[in-house]
């Protein structure tokens, strides 16, 4: 097919949608030569190939008249093979746009036909293979961004009011008993929003949702990488979770599903993986960035010989993204602008966020990828939250004034005290009350704070409670991935049991946790499925468990119907006392000028906290409101004096972790009043909460 072409344009990159056709532009300050391949199918031969002669600042670019969306294609880059100095170019393999929007599918490597090398021969990476893999690879795709939001506004919901549901998109419907109409896709999301908005959340954190690779270790396993923490196209929604399958359409109906969210008053935040890519180290595919400019797209290593044939591996996942090259840095500004303003989604939370500030010196909360988010005129109105930390350091309270951090500390201090730990009043009171020690001397707040209990990457609420250790057979890993640090308790049997008392016990420990992690100071995120007691059978690390195992089962959101009202009445209850969302940490004088304390801390006779005690196992504390919480984590039962409501009259009881279903948690207007006054009698492993006045 003959094309009409002219140079077109430099920027912006990607391909651009036009009245008269496409502006096609990349990328690559070491390459000699670009063609860009057009395809009529995503099986089928280059139905047209434009040899981009024009290059400006490094951009090479071309006007395609005619293109419309919907169009397929791809990039070949010529170039010198020379992998000891980090030049990876091979004409023969046809590259993804790093800007592409959309994908025809997933990248499979058929007969090694990814690798731009011989894996059989002895020089593995320093071979060269020439085959054409143009035929078996998905296709870049031109999109069209026109959508119709309906009218429907962004929540724009302050922090300090957030309740964060973390979930997988594709598992949160994909069992057969979600009864969604679309299950594991976007549009199947949208059929569970009710649920949402029932129990209460108003922002969702959807687990890694860009286009990503399955490795082909996982493949010959017969598993696959289910989390999606290995991205290969930072502008293009996940093509397996479209439910519909014509071309680009996973764009539309990711859009539809956060104008859905945004309708019900739910926030959308990404987990996006900036950190690396899924083309793994030297012996990983060539899918775009290696086989288009690999020296400035990774942080390269290697001895003398050879100083850029290996990839510095911060990540654990075999190379990581150089954040120090401008390049680097405007790729990831423009896919982070793309998703808030096209996308419209409210914020993103950091896979590793410490190696984006990784410069020659080091780790550097001024880098030049922080640096360019903080001075951006559209990223600085979204929520940004880090995880602090990656393979080789933790910098937990390190990261600039307008990021929050997801909060380790509260998340080991709250499961150590919970299954009764002795000698952690002090560090209990610090995550209580926002965790000021972390964040309190650089102009941040207690909001800044994520605070959670358990999360994906880990044990859900239900196996916390229900297994001392993990059990990850299932991964075929001999039982060594997932994280051996837990701090979990079975409550004395392994696994499932029909005990009524351990089942009970587990139980009330769960409801604990929802307690400390809602009434705390600070954001609080709750893992998708921990209201209704979801298990992954005592496995740690899902991440490659496409199946039931890292499903939600919602036949236990009807069997375990009490525990999420449970979380329901919780979360409403932060709702009714301002107090429970605070934007400053307690400090436990009277910053309102009203002569009342804004907490205050007792030990359960009434008296100053045993804060060094290492038997101390019972955290009994006041805030305004009234409030008084009794969080009695001791296996004995504690008489615990009461000191008088200020304002006079008693104190209600509105949560009783220790008693039954329907009991357990009083309805506003009903709570209980105490009789006798002046003491509580507080069950071994139980949160207590009254109010005064």
């Amino acid at each position: 097919m003959a094309v009409k072409n002219s140079p077109g344009r430099f920027y912006p990159l990607g391909a651009t949608l036009a009245p008269e056709g496409v502006n096609f532009a990349l990328y690559s300050k070491h390459a000699e030569g670009v063609e860009l391949a057009l395809f009529d199918d995503p099986a089928g031969k280059p139905s047209a190939v434009v040899r981009m002669e024009d290059r400006t600042r490094f951009v090479w670019h071309a006007f395609v008249a005619g293109a419309k969306a919907g169009q397929l294609y791809g990039y070949r880059v010529h170039g010198p093979f020379q992998p000891e100095r980090g030049l990876r170019f091979n004409e023969h393999k046809l590259l993804m746009d790093p800007y592409a929007k959309a994908m025809s599918g997933k990248f499979r490597n058929t007969r090694n036909c990814l690798l731009g090398y011989d894996p059989k021969s002895r020089a593995l990476d320093l071979s060269y293979e020439d085959s054409d893999n143009s035929r078996l690879v998905p296709k870049s795709i031109v999109v069209d961004d026109a959508f119709d939001w309906q009218g429907v506004a962004r929540p724009e919901t302050p922090l300090e009011s957030l309740i964060i549901y973390e979930a997988h998109l594709k598992g949160f419907t994909a069992n057969r008993n979600s009864g969604v109409r679309h299950p594991g896709t976007y549009l199947g999301f949208i059929d569970k929003i009710g649920h949402l908005k029932k129990l209460g959340v108003n922002a969702v954190e959807l687990l890694p949702v860009h286009e990503f690779y399955v490795e082909d270790h996982l493949r010959e396993k017969g598993l696959t990488n289910y989390w999606g923490y290995n991205t290969v196209g930072f502008f293009a929604p996940e093509s397996s979770y479209a439910a519909g399958r014509s071309p680009g359409g996973q764009v539309g109906e990711f859009k539809t599903l956060v104008r859905e969210l945004h309708r019900a008053g739910i926030e959308v935040i990404l987990d996006v993986v900036y950190n690396h890519t899924g083309e793994g180290n030297e012996l990983g595919p060539t899918l775009s960035f290696r086989g288009i400019d690999n020296p400035s797209y990774y942080s390269l290593s290697g001895p003398r010989e050879a100083p850029g044939r290996h990839y510095h591996n911060f990540t654990g996942c075999g190379n990581a993204l150089n954040a120090a090259d401008p390049a680097v840095v405007r790729l990831i500004m423009d896919s982070l602008r793309y998703w808030v303003k096209t996308m419209r989604v409210d914020g993103f939370r950091f896979d590793l966020a410490s190696v984006l500030g990784r410069e020659a010196g080091g780790y550097d909360k001024y880098s030049a990828f922080f640096t360019a988010v903080a001075q951006d005129p559209v990223l600085s109105a979204v929520k940004l939250i880090a995880e602090p930390w990656d393979l080789g350091t933790c910098q937990v309270g390190n990261f600039p004034v307008d990021w929050s951090e997801w909060n380790g500390r509260f998340r080991d201090a709250m499961r150590r005290f919970g299954k009764g730990d002795g000698g952690m009043l002090r560090e209990v009171g610090w995550r209580i009350t926002g965790s000021a020690d972390l964040y309190g001397e650089d102009g941040r707040s207690a909001y800044n704070s994520i605070n959670f209990t358990t999360c994906h990457d880990g044990f859900t609420l239900h196996d916390l409670h229900a297994y001392d250790a993990k059990h990850n057979g299932a991964n075929g890993e001999g039982d060594r991935d997932g994280t051996d640090d837990n701090n979990s308790w079975n409550c004395g049997v392994e696994g499932p049991t029909a005990d009524p008392e351990v089942l009970a016990l587990r139980r009330r420990l769960a409801k604990n946790q929802v307690c400390f992690l809602l009434f705390s100071c600070g954001t609080p995120m709750l893992l998708g499925g921990d209201e209704f007691l979801r298990t992954q059978a005592g496995n740690n690390n899902t991440y490659c468990q496409d199946n039931e195992l890292g499903w939600f089962d919602w036949d236990l959101a009807e069997r375990n119907s009490d525990f999420t009202e449970f979380v329901a009445k919780a979360i409403a209850m932060t709702r009714r006392y301002p107090v429970l969302q605070r934007r400053r940490f307690l400090v436990g004088h009277d910053p309102e000028g009203n002569a009342v304390p804004d907490i205050a801390w007792f030990g359960p006779d009434g008296k100053a906290p045993r804060w060094g005690d290492p038997e101390a196992r019972t955290a009994c504390f006041m805030l305004e409101g009234p409030l008084y919480f009794i969080y009695n984590c001791d296996f004995r039962l504690q008489h615990v004096n009461l000191p008088a409501p200020p304002g006079g009259g008693g104190w209600r009881r509105v949560i009783d972790t220790s008693l039954p279903p329907g009991r357990d948690f009083a309805r506003p207007g009903a709570e209980v009043a105490l009789d006798p006054p002046g003491f509580y009698l507080a069950n071994p492993r139980t949160v207590v909460v009254l109010t005064g006045g």
